[in-house]
């Protein structure tokens, strides 16, 4: 199911005397492709779970329209959109079953949709199967652990096969190791069933990592729209890019001078295509090469082992940062009882912003 968002905003009256409204979604206008997993991304208080409500119906748009397929369900019923809507807190009936909890919502079925106890019996077990907790029917909410909880209710938002799907924060209350296999899940299950899903989250290596489009939002605003590497190696402004990346991109200010890129003092590119200008410049982790003549010199912090990859934590007076993170690989090798660390740095890791506007400035590498 196609789900067409036309400048769709919503806006919250401001509390108390003089107070300004709230935007929570400002001209949010996007076409989400049948059968994609969406990542809606973005801090706290970004309008994201806004926009899911607006999807679903609980709360209506101040202004836009909304489309499923060729339907606008802007001002019809949330019951009447057809829509499978998972919580953060699970949401489920803690006197009833893993079955009933399941079945719950085939027994509102009225009219032509309503189904005999058999059917929803047997559409209750296929959604449990699903999710791979058919052996869990007969037990109660409170005997389940967290990630079990979690596939009951998305085994009941899926039960009635729904139009689209919501995802608001689902694994925010799991543990490190949990989260990862329920998000490999659930990137499983939206394959098998095709069925459109938007998944709303603050974590970015969640959103990177299953979805086939991200949008990054903030303030109510979208920020950026695209594959998620794209979106990583082709950061719009440098909020996106500090935003993106687990350890996050280090900043530094730096200016554009005689064709030549400088992070403070050291001149660590040769570029064209930028006018002179004191610029942001970010560069991944991933983006430096220790090299003993390299132009980018930092003092040495310490330096972490973590198996496939070295940390190398250092500073440099540049750095918006107290420290800035060097990720290079395990066979490389770094002096600790070194005072200094110097780097070269890869161009595609390198981003300047500038430093008014904060938008990327594209550029070309002097050989």
């Amino acid at each position: 199911m196609k789900v067409v968002l036309q400048n769709l905003t919503k806006r919250f009256p401001g509390r108390g005397k003089g107070a300004k409204d709230v935007i929570a979604v400002n001209d949010f206008t996007f076409e989400i492709p049948d059968g994609k997993l969406i990542g809606l991304l973005g801090p706290s208080g970004c309008g994201k779970s806004t926009t899911l409500n607006l999807l679903c119906g609980l709360q209506k748009p101040t202004a836009g329209k909304i489309y499923f397929g060729d339907d606008d369900v802007t001002a019809l019923p949330a019951e009447k959109r057809g829509v499978g809507f998972v919580f953060q807190n699970y949401a489920l009936y803690p006197h009833l079953t893993v079955r009933q909890n399941i079945t719950f919502p085939l027994e509102n079925l009225k009219g032509e949709e309503k189904l005999t106890r058999a059917q929803m019996q047997e559409k209750a077990l296929e959604a449990a199967r699903l999710v791979q907790i058919e052996e869990l029917m007969d037990r109660k909410p409170s005997e389940l652990s967290g990630g079990q909880q979690q596939r009951v209710a998305i085994a009941r938002a899926l039960v009635k096969m729904p139009r689209i799907l919501l995802l608001d924060e689902p694994l925010s209350n799991l543990d490190a190791r949990l989260r990862l296999q329920t998000r490999e899940e659930i990137r499983r299950i939206q394959r098998e069933t095709k069925i459109t899903t938007i998944f709303v989250t603050h974590d970015q290596e969640e959103a990177m990592s299953i979805s086939d489009l991200i949008v990054v939002m903030k303030d109510g605003v979208v920020h950026q729209i695209g594959k998620p590497q794209e979106v990583y190696d082709h950061p719009v402004n440098l909020f996106v890019a500090q935003f993106l990346g687990t350890p996050p991109i280090n900043t530094f200010s730096g200016r554009v001078k005689d064709g030549a890129l400088y992070i403070g003092e050291d001149r660590v590119l040769e570029i064209g295509g930028v006018d002179d200008q004191e610029v942001f410049v970010g560069v991944r982790p991933e983006g430096f090469i220790p090299d003993e003549n390299g132009p980018l010199v930092c003092r040495l912090g310490r330096v972490e082992v973590m198996g496939r990859d070295i940390s190398v934590v250092a500073s440099h007076d540049a750095a918006a940062a107290a420290a800035i993170r060097a990720i290079i690989d395990s066979d490389q090798e770094v002096d600790q009882e070194a005072e200094l660390v110097r780097f070269g740095v890869k161009p595609t890791k390198v981003h300047i912003f500038c430093k008014e506007t904060q938008r990327r400035i594209d550029y070309v590498t002097k050989r």
